[in-house]
């Protein structure tokens, strides 16, 4: 067991290396990431193609990189918006890591973008762990999927600098408790926003965006309390800061060989893109 615990350790130090590197590389050339977590079905792509559109119509220099296990339907949709985006498949991985990312970004990301959002796999789980660099940590939730989300998940929304509740125009429909999920949120994250938005409805058009270029402009970002509790471990260790201070202790993260499986995806390249130009092309 405890060399199985050693390897994920080793893993996700590994990411945070490549984490902090990314993140110095990315705003020495004035690029913010906005990294969205969700579970599937949250209506996340839906809301992210109103966002690029509005920033497209705004003459914001934005791009975007979706992630799934398998099709290009994500970015397919996402690239009506005018804006660059790629497509990554990971063949079954469950999350994107620092490593994958920036070797994706590596001669696609124009030099100009001031924005980079990234759509990441589909799952709550898996993605809470691994800091890619970000500026901004997104969770989002629709109406659908209960007032409890939150305690279910705490990692995911623990870490959130930001929490979006989605497809709120059904939220009478579904008997949503706007002010209990509110309260779960709380608990596990203090002090955190919490915004509703509906991507059919145009509840919330823009927030996202206004927010990401807020934080990408040197606007003070909220700080969880489990990543201040992270901060003052790495510190005690090593006197160090760290840039986000994600703790690696999450609900129940027991699956340790797909963490395997993502270093030896990252050393045989099992990820596979496609450009916003062939996806575009695919269309017509």
């Amino acid at each position: 067991m405890c060399r199985v615990v050693d390897l994920q350790q080793a893993v996700l130090a590994k990411n945070d290396a490549c984490a902090h590197t990314l993140r110095e590389d990315l705003a020495a050339r004035g690029t913010a990431v906005v990294n969205l977590l969700s579970s599937p079905g949250s209506g996340k792509t839906a809301l992210l193609e109103r966002e690029l559109t509005l920033a497209h119509s705004r003459g914001i220099p934005v791009a975007a990189l979706t992630a799934d296990l398998a099709t290009e339907n994500d970015a397919v949709r996402l690239a009506r918006s005018g804006v660059p985006v790629k497509q990554v498949l990971t063949d079954g991985l469950c999350h994107l890591e620092a490593e994958m990312l920036g070797g994706h970004l590596h001669g696609w990301l124009p030099a100009d973008t001031r924005l980079l959002f990234i759509e990441n796999v589909g799952n709550l789980v898996c993605p809470a762990s691994y800091d890619l660099g970000e500026t901004l940590r997104i969770v989002l939730a629709s109406v659908t999927e209960g007032e409890d989300k939150p305690l279910k998940y705490p990692t995911a929304f623990g870490l959130a600098h930001l929490v979006v509740v989605t497809k709120t125009d059904i939220a009478e429909a579904v008997s949503f408790d706007e002010k209990e999920f509110r309260a779960n949120v709380e608990r596990i994250n203090p002090g955190v926003e919490v915004v509703l938005t509906s991507a059919r409805g145009g509840e919330g058009d823009g927030l996202l965006l206004d927010r990401a270029l807020a934080a990408r402009d040197g606007a003070p970002v909220h700080i969880p309390v489990m990543t201040r509790k992270s901060h003052h471990v790495h510190d005690a260790e090593d006197g160090q800061p760290h840039d986000v201070g994600h703790t690696h202790d999450d609900e129940g993260h027991t699956h340790h060989g797909e963490h395997a499986h993502a270093a030896r995806a990252q050393d045989r390249g099992h990820a596979h893109t496609t450009d916003s130009d062939t996806v575009a092309s695919s269309r017509s």
